[in-house]
C-alpha cells in the first residue's frame, strides 16, 4: 500500500502523539494506518507500508487488539489474518477512555478509597486528609461523569461538547469560579 503525503503525515503524527500518551510510536502508526485504510490489511502489507519489522508489527497488533481498537478480519480466498481498526471516532474515544480508566483511574480511586478507610488515615495532618479527600472526590465524580457521557449517543455528546462554557449559564457558575471542595 502506498501512502499519500497527507496519509503519511497523519500516520507519523499519530505515532508521535501515541508516544506522548504512553503508547509505543509504532503502535500509534499502525493504528493510524489501519484507521485510514479502505480495506483490512495483512501484517506483511503493514510491514511494507511502514517499513517496520514483522516482529514489531505482530507485537503492536497484539497491543491494539488488547485495547479493542483493532480486530482480525478474514478476507475471502486469503488464509492470512487481516486487520482493521474501528472507524467510528466515538467508538475509538470510548474504547480508549474505558481502557485508560481501567488501567489508571480505577486503581488510583481504589487505593484512595482504601486509604480513606484505613484507621491510620485519621492520624494524618488536616492538610493531608483534606487533599486525599479532594483527590477521592474529584476521581469519584469524574468517573461517574465519564460513565454517563459514555452512555450518550454521539449526536447528544457532540451537542454537549459544543455548548462549551455556555453551559455555565445553565448551572449558574461564574467563569472564574473555582469548584467547591467542601461536602454538601
Amino acid at each position: 500500500m502506498q501512502l499519500t503525503p497527507i496519509a503519511e503525515k497523519f500516520v507519523l503524527h499519530w505515532g508521535e502523539m501515541g508516544s506522548r500518551w504512553g503508547v509505543n510510536r509504532t503502535v500509534g502508526q499502525i493504528h493510524a494506518l489501519l484507521y485510514l485504510a479502505e480495506k483490512p490489511l495483512h501484517a506483511e502489507e503493514i510491514c511494507e507500508t511502514l517499513s517496520i519489522a514483522r516482529s514489531n508489527v505482530s507485537t503492536s497488533l497484539k497491543e491494539l487488539m488488547d485495547w479493542g481498537l483493532v480486530r482480525v478480519a478474514h478476507v475471502m480466498g486469503d488464509r492470512r489474518d487481516h486487520f482493521e481498526a474501528l472507524h467510528d471516532i466515538w467508538d475509538i474515544f470510548r474504547v480508549i477512555a474505558q481502557g485508560r480508566r481501567r488501567r489508571e483511574i480505577d486503581p488510583t480511586l481504589s487505593m484512595v478509597r482504601n486509604t480513606l478507610m484505613d484507621p491510620a488515615f485519621s492520624r494524618e495532618s488536616v492538610t493531608t486528609r483534606a487533599r486525599i479527600q479532594q483527590v477521592h472526590d474529584f476521581l469519584d465524580v469524574s468517573s461517574t461523569w465519564v460513565d454517563e457521557m459514555q452512555r450518550l449517543d454521539p449526536a447528544t455528546l457532540m451537542k454537549i461538547m459544543k455548548l462549551g462554557s455556555r453551559i455555565q449559564r445553565l448551572v449558574g457558575g461564574g467563569v472564574n469560579e473555582k469548584p467547591s471542595t467542601t461536602k454538601n
